[in-house]
């Protein structure tokens, strides 16, 4: 007798390992089967980190664990099986011929390349395809679509308003707790000389067989991939990912908001909340995240600058470059309103330079597959704006070496906010800096450690941060000039004289040549 004939295959991505996503609405273990695969192809489009790498494998393979044992039947090709053929697109084509299903059930992935890979599939295979919304959000991309129409800039203050008001959270009726929306002022201090106090100890995770097998594999398969898997730590399951978010907020959240934006050298974790990973692969959800943020306010445990300055990530800017992404994707990718085609340099990809602020963030990176926003945004990132490089050799370097990189939240902040490829849509201006700010938002730790002075933007001595900022100035002078929120930067060029402008251009080409890293 033979075997009932399928009736949905339901896909599961490595970035939606959560139990009750939308995918499973109806589900039934009769009738339904869960498709996984683990592919090269993930690890090598970019040369993803072995961090990175080791993360979703293991995530993916403890999720496995977990339908399996709520009696889901699943088709789960591991990586180093024989006949992989190294594609999700080639997997999942295999094994519709082998399981023939009558539909495909899909919750709606992270990427637009894997989605047109998997649309492409079943259209092949004259399936449909049964796309559903992701309710780990808190808004659908309709929802931002409605937001974004008619506008030429998409601001992310007046979108996270209207998501305040819409799920009530920090509200006291129809205005916001605190009597202000934003207390982003609060959130930008510096540790002093003395440094960070009382770091509390990261939440890591010991590595269980699982993941210890995992971690042979990546080491083996990507023996030439960045990076190094000796600190591997991060949580790989549902009750890891719990027991991070509550230590975050015991530990961390109530000094989140004051120390946000603070650098010190070999400190790569400080206050902040490492646990974007396990948001990103959904096994925490936005709306347990953020309800655990302003529960703790409320209850006395954390100052209302730290609360809201976290919430204000997750349900404002992360809701929001999900929005952007989907709304202006594919065309997004190509945008580069700056015209940098420079090279990423290759110290990016082994953190051997003579700057300090870049060995430290780069360092950490490698080592950690982790950075806070600040070593992302303004050190990796501005270095990499200021010089000029190609917005897409950017985006493949973070999409290659964080653990939390999933395309939809990466490739907006990288190419909209740090590089300013989009034209404005994203950011009303460049954040542009000299390496003053790294200066002041270090304490001077960093630049102590640094052969170059941030004060200096020619000579032997100049910061090659100091440096191309002035060279970025000078180079962007008529459109920076037309923008209110850059022209002082723009007056304060106008007293440099013409000798000064070209020993600024000389040292800024020898930056460019790699003489000077």
């Amino acid at each position: 007798m033979s075997a009932d004939p399928l009736r949905h295959l339901v896909i599961v991505l490595g970035d939606q390992l959560d139990i009750d996503a939308a995918c499973f609405d109806g589900f039934d273990p009769s009738k339904d089967a869960v498709w996984m695969a683990e592919v090269a192809e993930e690890s090598t489009h970019v040369p993803s980190s072995k961090q990175r790498t080791a993360f979703f494998l293991s995530a993916m393979r403890h999720f496995a664990q977990a339908l399996r044992a709520k009696g889901r039947t699943l088709h789960y090709t591991q990586l180093d099986e024989p006949s992989n053929p190294g594609t999700l697109a080639d997997v999942l084509a295999r094994d519709i011929e082998r399981l023939r299903p009558s539909a495909l059930l899909l919750t709606a992935p992270g990427d637009s390349r894997v989605l047109q890979a998997l649309r492409d599939v079943t259209a092949q295979a004259g399936l449909p395809l049964d796309l559903r919304d992701d309710r780990h959000f808190f808004s659908t991309v309709r929802d931002f679509a409605a937001h974004a129409a008619g506008r030429k800039q998409l601001r992310m203050e007046y979108f996270y308003r209207e998501m305040r008001r819409r799920h009530g959270v920090l509200m006291d009726g129809s205005e916001p707790e605190g009597g202000q929306w934003n207390f982003d002022a609060e959130n930008r201090e510096s540790f002093g000389r003395g440094g960070p106090v009382d770091v509390p100890t990261p939440h890591r995770v010991t590595p269980d067989p699982i993941t210890q097998e995992v971690i042979a594999l990546v080491n083996s398969r990507f023996a030439t991939h960045p990076g190094t898997l000796e600190s591997f730590g991060w949580p790989v399951t549902r009750e890891d990912a719990l027991q991070a978010l509550e230590a975050f907020i015991r530990e961390r959240l109530p000094h989140f908001g004051r120390w946000q934006d603070a650098l010190w050298p070999g400190e790569p974790w400080l206050w902040h909340a490492h646990i974007s990973a396990a948001l990103n692969c959904k096994l925490l959800s936005a709306r347990e995240v953020v309800a655990a943020a302003e529960q703790a306010w409320r209850a006395g445990a954390v100052p209302i600058a730290s609360a809201e300055g976290f919430i204000r990530q997750i349900l404002g800017w992360r809701e929001y470059v999900r929005g952007i992404y989907w709304t202006q994707m594919p065309a997004y990718l190509e945008r580069n309103s700056l015209d940098a085609h420079e090279a990423l340099p290759a110290f990016y990809w082994s953190g051997e330079t003579r700057m300090a602020c870049m060995a430290d963030a780069i360092g950490q990176t490698l080592e950690h597959g982790y950075a806070h926003h600040i070593q992302r945004l303004m050190v990796t990132g501005l270095y990499a704006l200021l010089l000029g490089v190609d917005p897409k050799e950017v985006h493949a370097w973070y999409l290659a070496v964080y653990v939390d990189a999933v395309e939809w939240v990466e490739l907006p902040n990288t190419l909209g906010m740090s590089q300013a490829a989009d034209g404005g849509l994203m950011a009303s201006k460049p954040y542009i800096a000299s390496g003053k700010y790294i200066e002041r938002m270090s304490a001077g730790s960093l630049c102590a450690r640094c052969p170059y002075r941030p004060a200096e933007r020619s000579g032997d001595k100049a910061c090659p941060f100091t440096t191309l900022y002035w060279d970025f100035l000078l180079r962007h002078e008529s459109s920076l000039a037309a923008n209110p929120r850059t022209v002082m930067q723009v007056r304060n060029l106008a007293r440099v004289n013409e000798d000064e402008r070209a020993r600024i251009r000389a040292r800024a080409a020898d930056v460019r040549t790699g003489q000077i890293a």
